[in-house]
């Protein structure tokens, strides 16, 4: 009987929880894919993932793209400093995106940094299993919502990329997420739920935001999310 291929994956998420239950869903589904899935490492910011992925050498990566440390740019952070690792398959590490959020921003970001592909977290554990043996196998892989914008976004010049991000670097990772939430509407305490964070936290997120980008209200800071197509 031939032995099954192994797929060695490093998963990086700064929630303890979420990483737990990820390891958790991949493991129950194991014994009927079309390989072995062995999760090899786990990273909380950008300094441990990097420490993972450079010891363990995996297949694949499964990155969030919001992460602590760093340059503050999150996952991109973590697919540059490792850019000419190989797996123990002597093959480029490849990186999977799996995120809460299908923003521009961050869509370019990773993609540009190296990522293979692109799911949000509303995937279920039989599409995340498919993905990883996609990616594994080198192709590219987005949530089909991601598809389009992601040919759109690339087609999108220069010049529109950099006035965004531009503006966009002025703020942290966590700042970003909090931004985008608000901008969709959410209250104070649905932020702080949504992300594992204190109210006290997201007012101060919120303060700085505004003030970086030289705005005054919730509703100037939406107006700006939407013009520039970051909901």
């Amino acid at each position: 009987m031939t032995d099954r291929r192994k797929i060695r994956i490093v998963l990086v998420d700064d929630h303890h929880m979420f990483r737990t239950g990820v390891r958790a869903e991949l493991t129950g589904l194991a014994s009927g894919a079309p390989y072995d899935l062995d999760i090899v490492g786990e990273g909380g910011s950008v300094e441990t993932a990097v420490a993972a992925i450079k010891a363990e050498r995996p297949d694949v990566v499964l990155l969030d793209v919001h992460l602590p440390g760093g340059d503050g740019r999150g996952g991109a952070d973590v697919i540059r400093a490792c850019v000419g690792v190989q797996s123990q398959a002597e093959v480029p590490v490849r990186f999977l995106a799996l995120s809460v959020s299908d923003a521009a921003e961050d869509v370019i970001a990773v993609i540009r940094a190296g990522a293979r592909g692109y799911v949000t977290k509303t995937i279920n554990a039989n599409e995340l299993l498919t993905a990883i043996g996609r990616v594994a196998d080198g192709d590219a892989v987005f949530s089909p919502r991601l598809a389009g914008f992601v040919l759109d976004a690339f087609g999108a010049t220069a010049g529109e990329v950099a006035e965004i991000d531009e503006e966009l670097d002025r703020l942290s990772a966590r700042e970003r997420e909090v931004m985008r939430l608000i901008a969709r509407g959410y209250q104070y305490k649905e932020v702080a739920k949504e992300l594992f964070i204190s109210v006290k936290t997201v007012e101060t997120h919120v303060s700085s935001v505004l003030r970086k980008l030289q705005l005054s209200s919730r509703h100037e800071l939406t107006a700006w999310a939407m013009g520039r197509r970051l909901l």
